[in-house]
């Protein structure tokens, strides 16, 4: 045996000679022969592991000879049919780590002279699947720690370094996307040999596949390896045993540096939980590093995933029975992380509307016996939880907060009275209450469809708004006495009625009775449909009458539960506040600073100044319910023009005559009316609305600092504010409504609360849009260099992403001033 290696050894080193000094073709070709049968029998030897060491650097010498020859070298001199077969040959003829090993580092030193010639015979190398070869060859014991680790560099590392040598003369095979598949099944195969060889009795190892599989997946190909391995390991999961050994020893040999990736790209690519339970076997509790990202990472503090991953995730750990339920501590965590203050505050919404699905499917996963077990303390969390999110100023995280609450509440068994709230439904809170309808694990493959919906009842009644007659006065009955003057005809009263429950007053007046006295249902709900119809059609009984009727309405309570009752409380408010505009206006920037009146009045007083200001501004903002007849509002509407005595006509048609006659036109298109002018209403009377809310803010009358306490009704003001100053565009109070918001939101720019920084933003591009960009530069340059610093600040790290955006909206608007501030001093 060592006769033939040492005859072996000389061959090779013969063949090597051959090639570095030999002219002739023949010659050459001769000894490229040669090598190939050298390379071939390493195998066939049934020689020592030493003397195979010798061979294999005898053959690796040989091989890189071949593989770093130039071009212009020796290879020209061989026929061109026979040059590829015969460099082919001598590659594919050795061993599959050897071979791949020597053309990747050629081809990764390639510099235009030499090593080019590799690429096909890699390429083919891939194509005739020899790398089931070289993974099954790199799983061996025998194979040394460091020629694996060289390994799996070589093998995930081989795009990029075809891509960085080849360039454009990359090949398609070598790219990403064709690679990384092509791998993936070569793996499978490699499998597929194991588990044969485990049928057969033998002992084999997945660690190297393992390795490879995590490589792989934390340089970013998780996607493209997973979408091929994933679905073919699920079918032969289902029924095998062997294979599930298998996958399970797959994952759970992965180092623990690359364990969340080939994890977290599992839980992605897999569909249902049964199938993931197959695959990951019972890693979250084997493997401390699977378990923080399965219960932690991928449930507080990622929230991309979509709905159908997290059920997947919820349901396999709802599979995994131990000494301990881990979904009964997920819930737990989710519950307590839902219910922290601070977390409410200031993580993104969307982040908090993750967590909310992840708690309605850990409800609808637990039994109803688990739920009994933890049932005080599931309720104490979620009390605290409903708590805080209510005080949000974000309608989405309060309805979000109700909805868990009330799916909460439902599923264990809170008493007789369950907690029921009411608020507006939308897709996302009939998703989150479909979640939390009880199913087993199985039915979790794909995203749920909702089914339920408690749409809130927003129909709104319809009251005859007319009692009778404009021109008919109300009768105190039908039998009324006659006059006693005989020649007097009676007037004809049989087409009248006697006014009814449900008849609205024909006056202002009367409607203002009806509500001071609130009397009958009826009543009070035709007068409500009636009155903003009432003071559009009579301006001047509104302006006086006006101030004393928004009083009253400010002060109305719904006592009769009437049909639409807030809108058609604020319409009729908007109407009055644009016809008696600056009495009414002083009343109620008057009164939003007052004592004793709710939250929600306060709120109603700014939404009636946003709306009254949008109409003064643009008349066709107006309400739909008012009559297109008489609704001017003007307080001094236009006469005609008296009769001229002269019949002629005015000298203006008389010269449009001549022109027109005298004027040659080739051709005449169709006439398109331009745009009609209207007056803005509401730059004259801006300061009333906007000085009083801005100058009161830092003198309460009230011992309860609302604004400080209640982001809400300040992110309301802030955002009215703009609205405000937006409105005043083009007007010359524009400059010190925007220099007065400025310093107003200064101090609120990192204020706590998202809804008081949306606001504070809005108010900023508000500014920016309505007062000449010459006098901000004028009068406020270093308010302006300080306010890029903040919005570029809030576009790269403020946590919600509605905030972000609006940062960036400003910063456009900025950039419109970029060469005037790039010549101002820092």
């Amino acid at each position: 045996m060592d006769t033939d290696v040492a005859e072996l050894g000389g061959l090779v080193r013969q063949a090597v000679a051959t090639l570095s000094s030999s002219g002739d073709g023949a010659e050459i070709a001769s000894a490229l022969g040669v090598a190939r049968q050298c390379l071939g029998s390493v195998a066939g030897k049934g020689s020592s592991g030493r003397e195979q060491r010798a061979l294999a650097t005898l053959h690796a010498g040989l091989l890189q000879t071949l593989a770093a020859s130039p071009t212009g070298g020796w290879l020209r001199l061989l026929p061109a049919d026979q040059r590829l077969d015969l460099l082919h040959g001598c590659f594919l003829a050795a061993s599959p780590r050897l071979a791949f090993l020597t053309m990747v580092d050629a081809i990764a030193a390639h510099s235009g002279g030499g090593g080019g010639h590799c690429v096909p015979i890699l390429e083919q190398f891939l194509q005739e699947e020899r790398m089931v070869r070289l993974l099954c060859e790199a799983g061996d014991a025998e194979t040394l720690l460091a020629d694996r680790e060289v390994l799996l560099t070589r093998i995930t590392a081989l795009p990029d370094h075809s891509a960085n040598k080849l360039q454009r003369a990359n090949r398609p095979l070598f790219y990403p996307e064709n690679y990384y598949p092509l791998l993936a099944r070569e793996m499978l195969a490699a499998l597929g040999r194991i588990h044969q060889s485990l049928r057969d009795g033998s002992d084999s190892s997945v660690s190297f596949l393992s390795q490879l599989l995590g490589k792989v997946c934390v340089q970013g190909h998780s996607d493209m390896v997973l979408q091929v391995l994933v679905p073919r390991l699920a079918l032969l999961t289902q029924s095998d045993g062997v294979w599930q050994r298998i996958c399970w020893r797959l994952v759970e040999d992965v180092p623990e540096r690359w364990m969340e990736s080939v994890v977290a790209g599992v839980v992605r690519a897999t569909a249902g939980p049964e199938v993931l339970s197959r695959l990951l076997g019972s890693i979250v509790l084997k493997n401390k590093k699977a378990e923080f990202v399965l219960t932690h990472k991928f449930l507080l503090l990622q929230y991309h995933h979509k709905t159908c991953v997290l059920q997947n995730l919820l349901g396999y750990l709802a599979r995994e029975k131990s000494g301990r339920c881990l979904l009964e501590e997920v819930l737990r965590r989710l519950l307590t992380a839902w219910g922290c203050r601070a977390s409410v505050r200031h993580s993104p919404v969307e982040q908090q509307a993750y967590i909310s699905r992840a708690i309605t499917v850990c409800l609808g996963l637990l039994s109803p016996t688990q739920l009994e077990e933890q049932r005080t303390e599931l309720l104490s969390l979620t009390l605290a939880g409903v708590e805080c999110r209510l005080g949000s100023s974000l309608p989405r995280v309060r309805r979000l907060g109700m909805v868990v609450a009330e799916c909460v509440s439902d599923r264990i068994n809170a008493g007789p009275h369950p907690l029921n709230f009411q608020y507006e439904d939308d897709d996302e809170t009939r998703e989150v209450r479909s979640l939390c309808s009880p199913r087993p694990p199985s039915s979790w493959e794909s995203p749920p469809q909702s089914h339920r919906s408690e749409d809130l009842q927003t129909d709104s009644g319809e009251t005859p708004a007319d009692g009778g007659s404009p021109g008919q006065t109300e009768q105190s009955g039908p039998e009324s006495e006659l006059d006693s003057d005989d020649e007097l005809v009676p007037y004809d009263l049989s087409g009248d009625s006697e006014l009814g429950e449900g008849s609205a007053p024909v006056y202002l007046t009367g409607c203002l009775e009806v509500l001071l006295n609130l009397e009958s249902a009826g009543r009070v709900g035709a007068t409500l449909n009636a009155l903003e119809r009432l003071v559009r059609r009579n301006p001047s009984a509104a302006r006086e009458v006006g101030e004393e009727l928004t009083k009253v309405l400010l002060h109305l309570e719904d006592r009769f539960a009437t049909p639409g009752f807030e809108g058609l409380r604020q319409q009729a408010m908007v109407a009055l506040a644009v016809t008696g505009t600056i009495p009414v206006i002083q009343y109620l920037t008057a009164e939003f600073y007052a004592v004793n009146y709710s939250l929600s009045q306060r709120l109603h007083i700014l939404d009636v100044l946003a709306l009254a200001a949008q109409e003064l501004a643009d008349p066709g903002l107006r309400a739909k319910g008012g009559d297109s007849a008489g609704e001017g509002g003007s307080p001094h509407p236009q006469l005609p023009d008296p009769p001229s005595a002269d019949p002629s006509p005015g000298w203006r048609q008389i010269v449009e005559q001549r022109l027109q006659s005298k004027t040659r036109r080739f051709s005449k298109g169709v006439w398109i009316p331009g745009p009609q002018a209207t007056a803005n209403r509401f730059a004259p009377v801006a300061g009333h609305f906007f000085f009083p809310l801005i100058n009161n803010y830092d003198r309460p009358q009230t011992v309860y600092d609302f604004l400080a306490e209640e982001p809400l009704v300040l992110g309301r003001l802030v955002h009215t504010l703009g609205l405000l100053v937006f409105l005043a565009l083009h007007a010359p109070i524009a400059i010190h409504l925007g220099k007065a918001l400025l310093g107003f939101t200064w101090a609120l720019r990192y204020h706590p609360d998202t809804y008081v920084r949306q606001g504070t933003l809005f108010a900023m591009s508000s500014l920016l849009l309505s007062v000449p960009s010459d006098r901000l530069l004028e009068d406020v340059p270093d308010e302006l260099l300080e306010a890029r610093l903040w919005l570029t600040d809030v576009a790269e790290s403020d946590s919600d992403d509605t905030c972000r955006r609006q940062a960036l909206q400003s910063l456009v608007l900025l950039g419109n001033f970029q060469k005037k501030l790039a010549g101002l001093p820092e």
